[in-house]
């Protein structure tokens, strides 16, 4: 580890601030959780912070939307429930475009610091949006300050490239999977 006091222009690069693209991706449980604690800190911080939630069932009541809602915070559920559980895909696939003109709009918005895209690598790994005119148009729109959290299993290669902060959740052990608990409230919805 450098010293501070003993770093030089040649050791150590000069620190800059930029809005940083962070992807929460992998099997394991916590991916939403962790960007929401971000939303969380931030907001204690009086950042502008908001999302859009690409599978969550439109009129989703989950604790997390409550705490959002007495805090002041948009985080929109788009969807119409996960697509295993989807009766018409082509609906599924609609509402998520959707989510994703909505969320343009809002990022380009000039309204948020800090703005979510929850289960938004789904819409890249099915096919319905396409990673690299995603990226393109992020590379072109994003503030340049707007920090950007994108969460969901699978999370294509160019996406993990393009981020500035890539964590995978890997799953070790489920009290679901394993032991037959069911989903807890306050911990999984």
């Amino acid at each position: 580890m450098t010293d501070a006091t003993n770093a030089t222009p040649e050791s150590d690069p000069p620190a800059r601030e930029k809005g940083l693209v962070i992807v929460n991706t992998g099997n394991g449980k916590g991916k939403t959780t962790a960007a929401l604690g971000i939303l969380l800190r931030a907001w204690g911080r009086d950042m502008r912070v908001g999302g859009v939630q690409f599978l969550k069932h439109e009129n989703a009541n989950y604790g997390e939307l409550r705490a959002l809602k007495q805090m002041g915070v948009l985080l929109t559920p788009m969807g119409d429930g996960f697509t295993w559980l989807s009766r018409d895909l082509d609906e599924t696939q609609a509402k998520a475009l959707h989510g994703w003109t909505l969320a343009q709009s809002l990022i380009t918005s000039g309204d948020y610091d800090i703005f979510l895209l929850d289960e938004f690598t789904y819409t890249l790994k099915f096919g319905w949006l396409d990673v690299a005119t995603v990226i393109e148009w992020l590379r072109a729109n994003k503030p340049p300050m707007l920090h950007l959290i994108i969460t969901g299993r699978d999370a294509p290669p160019a996406l993990v490239e393009f981020a500035d902060l890539v964590t995978e959740m890997r799953e070790i052990k489920h009290p679901y999977r394993e032991q037959g608990i069911k989903g807890q409230r306050g911990i999984e919805f």
